[in-house]
């Protein structure tokens, strides 16, 4: 086991927090066929800041998810504050004293909410009244400077600005643990260097706190009380930063972090070496003049110069959002600029022009190659794309994978390879043309400090042998000092332009990130005013973090500790009441909500109908007598038919069928007049449309029945009565819909299937949602139970469910003019239990879906189809055998049905409903249980 508890300064908490915080034995942790955590063994003993160090994917974020217990314990053991994170019982009790804040800006963090109701939504969850909520706030925004933004939405805030306000929220609860994954990522120097600060003010005033941190970023480890380095799963040492720098006999942590790596996989590096760059003719390749970029009302790029000349490595230093990539994506045509003009060798950026995007080579932040394809076929892919002739393109492909060293990789797929390996693939594709610019934005980001520099040996080469233009975006300060030039970027708007050496002298400061906190705090000013989203502004005048966090000690005697517990209607509102804000503040979501409603009930009301009527038809009349116009009277009187043209031959007659401008022809036969009246019994034809059966059969029995009227009334003329001399005759009445017309029905029925599936669907989302945008993980390491979770989720939708139905029956009733002949208390108690039911099948979908499309296309086929064929709607339930009878029964719909269909037009109340009530009132507790089986308190 590896021991970390030299120098450690443990204060017992009333809590009794033991002296060891975290220790892990022989803990791994796979994904799959891959190890993420190899069998590693720690110990951490309360009150110390530790840092995991190493790049992504070695394992850091795996082991303080297992730690805060939002990643299941697979094998091994993991303890948190004294018990096993296997143990349910114990994980939930200590939760309240564990604070998580994920990887990834703002993560944990709501972008439609306030900076206000982010904090006070995690204050409900951790069960804070009003009072202790509002003064735990003003604390901690007092602390950050985040008071004078306390009304802005956190998708409004800039990258520093979420992580303070991320901070925040972790810290409302005042945690025993403290663990930040990589929290200063994409965060410019200014925001990290606040951030520390603020992260050294916390442990000022809670000094038994136990602070756990993973970054990527060397120079910040030096600030922690130890030092855990990882790579692939494994610990490579623990110590201070002085005692892994004497083990290594190496002046930098970057330098010790490849000392300690395996001798296999730091074999051949060494220092990286930049020679001059060759000047490459007077044409600059790339000039941007007055550049500017325009979201609406946003500016995200404001008025950028700047020339780089051919063959020069020319680096872009910022922060998440300040423009940077905006930028790029204009110089390679990808965006259309606003203001200002970019030129590539001369020529204005277009992204039409082909032979121009073909001389720039373009590698985006994100892994952006088909991982279902292998390197090879990524490889061969691109250089068709971009047309290479086909006799250079095998040559081509095994000059790159020689000079980049994907040879053994070509038949592995690419979501398979190592990150390091992954991005030189992407660069291999970049230049597989030949490109004379290179484009590369964040191209090292959680890259080794042996792979990255692999890469800008690569990029040196390039530039210095082959002349080809870099330009290259960064977070690495060590990085941008191997830049030729550099420009600092901020809020848009470019700092300064000249090489690293050149501007850490202009500012008299030793590094070059001391010269770019500079430029940043001259650009914001004393208050932050030159930064439009108040990234790193503090209040005028605001008291310094430790002092903010001091204050209030007696206000704090009144606050109440988090505690774990069975059920709290307060987290419950939590969710709900941030749900329904998010739900009003997203206006497209609602428009469909609402307007959808509005315009499927009218499409589905009129547009599903069983009436037949107007049916087109003609005659042939071959006798032309009295007699057979008298006939086609009996036709052409009917409601049913509507008259065309009269049919003059057998040929027309079978083309007019043929073309569906008729869907009746009647053919009299010559000598029908005669024949009638001799009393003999003349053939008629009636020719029908079957293409579609049932409207065939339906005109088969009009054409009957005028038949049959036609009959009575001849025999009425010669003999004085209709009466068929039958003892007894049959009259049929139809009772509830005495017209006999779809729309009383079809209506009702629309209404049920629309509360089926408007609902069920806005509902699926709810919590697949949270999964993709990563904020599921506050239902992970928060006390809010799954049924506060799902319960909280699906009280807004029940309620727009409801809304729906409300409009649905006013449209019903005035414009449809269907009138409600029942009990509408009985309509409104089944709509409030079968909305309750349809949003929980909608729950219960997005509980076990892992992405938003997966789940509306379950919830979809889950709903409409059982719902349009085995609810009644088209065709009575009780004529359906086997299987579809047990569809029929488990499906709300067909419930609903007969309540919505029966209380509009068969006027029935209470007391003939109930049973369908209580079935609707099943599905209700079946459902949240199912829901609460299949959603998980962890990762697995």
């Amino acid at each position: 086991m590896v021991d970390v508890t030299e120098n450690s300064n443990n204060t017992n908490t009333s809590r009794e927090t033991p002296e060891v915080a975290v220790r892990l034995e022989d803990v791994t942790l796979r994904y799959g066929k891959v190890a993420a955590l190899d069998a590693i063994s720690l110990e951490i003993p309360a009150g110390q800041t530790v840092g995991f160090i190493g790049p992504d994917g070695v394992g850091k974020s795996s082991a303080l998810a297992l730690i805060s217990g939002a990643r299941k314990v697979q094998d091994g053991t993991v303890e948190t504050i004294g018990g096993s994170m296997k143990d349910a019982k114990h994980r939930n009790a200590i939760l309240p004293r564990i604070a998580y804040m994920p990887q990834g800006l703002g993560k944990n963090l709501y972008m439609d909410l306030t900076v206000r109701e982010n904090l006070e939504f995690f204050g409900r969850l951790f069960g804070q009244g009003k009072r202790e909520r509002d003064e735990r706030i003003a604390r901690l925004v007092a602390a950050t400077g985040l008071d004078p933004f306390t009304e802005r939405p956190a998708g409004k805030l800039s990258g520093g600005m979420k992580q303070k306000l991320g901070l925040c929220c972790a810290l409302i609860h005042d945690p025993d643990i403290l663990i930040l994954d990589e929290p200063t990522t994409g965060v410019d120097p200014l925001s990290r260097q606040q951030f520390w600060q603020l992260i050294d003010a916390i442990r000022q005033t809670q000094s038994e706190m136990t602070v756990l941190v993973a970054t990527a970023y060397m120079d910040e480890a030096a600030r922690f009380d130890r030092l855990i380095a990882m790579n692939d799963g494994k610990v490579l040492a623990t110590g201070t930063a002085d005692e892994i720098l004497e083990r290594t006999g190496t002046d930098t942590l970057e330098a010790a972090f490849i000392a300690l790596l395996p001798e296999e996989e730091r074999q051949g590096h060494h220092e990286l070496n930049i020679p001059e760059r060759t000047i490459h003719g007077d044409t600059p390749a790339i000039v941007a003049e007055h550049l500017t970029k325009k979201f609406g009302d946003f500016t995200a790029v404001d008025d950028v110069s700047f020339r780089i000349e051919k063959g020069e490595i020319f680096g872009f230093l910022g922060s998440n959002g300040c423009g940077k990539t905006t930028t790029m994506k204009m110089l390679t045509g990808l965006l259309n600029a606003s203001e200002g003009t970019a030129e590539l060798f001369g020529k204005p950026v277009d992204g039409q022009d082909i032979a121009l995007r073909n001389r720039v080579g373009y590698m985006s932040q994100a892994f952006s190659l088909y991982s279902e394809l292998t390197v090879m076929q990524n490889l061969e892919l691109h250089a068709h794309l971009f047309h290479l002739p086909k006799d250079k393109i095998t040559p081509r492909i095994e000059e790159l994978s020689k000079r980049f060293g994907l040879g053994p990789y070509l038949d592995d797929l690419s979501e398979r390879l190592p990150l390091g390996v992954r991005q030189r693939l992407s660069l291999a594709v970049a230049i597989i043309h030949s490109p004379e610019i290179l484009i590369l934005d964040e191209p090292t980001s959680g890259v080794d400090p042996v792979a990255r520099d692999g890469f800008w040996e690569l990029l040196v080469e390039l530039s210095r042998d082959q002349g080809v233009t870099i330009f290259i975006s960064t977070h690495f300060m060590n990085e941008a000092e191997r830049c030729d030039r550099i420009s600092l970027m901020h809020a848009g708007k470019v700092l300064i332009s000249d090489t690293p050496s050149a501007i850490t002298k202009g500012r008299g400061c030793d590094t070059l990130e001391d010269a770019f906190i500079s430029h940043l705090e001259e650009a914001e000013g004393p208050d932050g005013a030159d930064d439009p989203d108040g990234a790193n502004a503090g209040a005028p005048d605001a008291p310094a973090p430790a002092d903010a966090l001091a204050t209030g000690t007696d206000a704090k005697a009144n606050w109440k500790p988090a505690r774990a517990s069975l059920f709290s209607f307060r987290r419950l509102w939590a969710y709900s009441l941030r749900e329904t804000m998010e739900l009003v503040r997203d206006p497209i979501r609602l428009m469909f909500a609402l307007i959808g409603t509005a315009i499927l009930m009218p499409v589905f009301g009129w547009g599903i109908t069983f009436d037949v009527e107007n049916l087109t038809y003609a005659v042939l009349d071959r006798d032309q007598s009295a007699e057979s116009r008298t006939y086609i009277e009996n036709l052409s009187g009917s409601r049913y038919f509507e008259a065309q043209e009269p049919l003059l031959s057998n040929d027309e007659l079978e083309a007019r069928l043929l073309s569906g401008d008729i869907a009746l022809a009647i053919e009299i036969p010559p000598g029908f007049g005669r024949d009638v009246a001799r009393g003999d019994s003349p053939e008629i034809g009636a020719f029908i449309d079957g293409s579609m059966p049932f409207r065939a059969e339906t005109i088969h029995g009009y054409v009957e029945g005028i038949h049959n009227q036609y009959l009575a009334e001849h025999r009425k003329r010669d003999v004085g009565s209709a009466d068929s001399g039958q003892p007894m005759r049959i009259e049929t009445r139809y009772r509830y819909n005495q017209d006999f017309k779809s729309i009383y029905a079809m209506v009702p029925s629309v209404i049920a299937l629309l509360l089926m599936f408007i609902p069920a669907v806005l509902m699926a989302v709810g919590v697949v949602r949270e999964k993709e945008l990563g904020s599921i993980t506050n239902l992970y390491v928060t006390p809010v139970s799954k049924l506060e979770f799902l319960w909280g989720k699906q009280l807004p939708y029940i309620g727009l469910g409801l809304i729906n139905f409300v409009l649905m029956t006013a449209m019903a009733l005035f414009w449809f003019e269907v009138p409600l002949r029942g009990n509408g208390l009985t309509l409104l108690v089944g709509a409030i239990l079968f909305v309750t039911a349809t949003t929980g099948l909608g729950l219960l979908i997005s509980s076990f879906t892992s992405t938003q499309i997966a789940a509306l296309f379950g919830t979809a086929i889950a709903t409409m189809v059982p719902s349009v064929m085995f609810s009644g709607m088209m065709q009575p339930v009780s004529s359906l055998e086997g299987a579809p009878v047990v569809l029929s029964t488990i499906i709300p719909t067909s419930h609903f049905m007969s309540i919505s269909v029966g209380t509009f037009t068969k006027a029935l109340g209470f007391a003939e409903l109930y049973p369908e009530l209580i079935s609707l009132l099943i599905f209700f507790p079946a459902l949240t249980v199912l829901s609460m089986l299949l959603l998980k308190k962890q990762e697995v």
